[in-house]
């Protein structure tokens, strides 16, 4: 995988490798050798970039994206055959679009990545909500498979804090989301107006 220049055999590779039903390969039942890093890195925006110049086919990047494991904090392209280490800045997915269906409890929040992954907020999908280093502000991240985990972007964290109510979790106020049965907390709701 990363010894071929040419893009036709990065795709070939993909092809020929075993998919699960959801059309993902089984990456992690794969543990291959580690072949040593390659000049490969995911900006903190999304970009993907290779010896510092940005991929601009966004197929080339769902197959990269499609053989992604992380291992610790440390993130691989892997086959059956090799993994290869790669840099991430932050997340290596986006969550770039949210579409909300029903209300209440039967609410369930729908969100896109960067690279096409669909996923439903909650059992097995969780948001999590960090603290943003230099500010008062949260960054929000959502559960996409694995171990792997996409940033929500800035407007769709907007779109969240909307849709946002306060519950009693053990003993104390809070300001979090619903989605598919589950409340995920942002912060206590006496100190939101530090966060948005």
């Amino acid at each position: 995988m990363a010894k071929t220049g040419r893009q036709g055999g990065l795709e070939a590779i993909a092809a020929s490798l075993p998919r699960e039903k959801d059309g993902l390969p089984p990456v992690e039942r794969w543990n291959p050798p580690f072949c040593g890093d390659i000049d490969m890195k995911i900006a903190a925006d999304g970009t993907w970039f290779y010896q510092k110049t940005p991929i601009g086919r966004p197929a080339l990047v769902k197959l990269f994206a499609s053989v992604l494991k992380r291992e610790g904090d440390k993130y691989f392209l892997v086959t059956p055959a090799e993994k290869v280490g790669i840099a991430v800045e932050d997340a290596p997915f986006l969550a770039v679009e949210l579409a909300v269906t029903g209300e209440g409890q039967e609410r369930v929040l729908r969100f896109r990545t960067n690279v096409d992954d669909f996923v439903a907020a909650g059992p097995g999908h969780a948001l999590r909500f960090e603290p943003e280093p230099g500010t008062d502000g949260l960054k929000p991240y959502l559960h996409v498979r694995s171990d792997l985990w996409a940033k929500v972007t800035r407007a769709l964290f907007y779109d969240l804090v909307a849709l946002g109510e306060e519950r009693d979790i053990g003993g104390k106020a809070m300001f979090g989301v619903a989605s598919n049965g589950e409340f995920f907390p942002m912060a206590e709701a006496s100190a939101l107006r530090e966060f948005v």
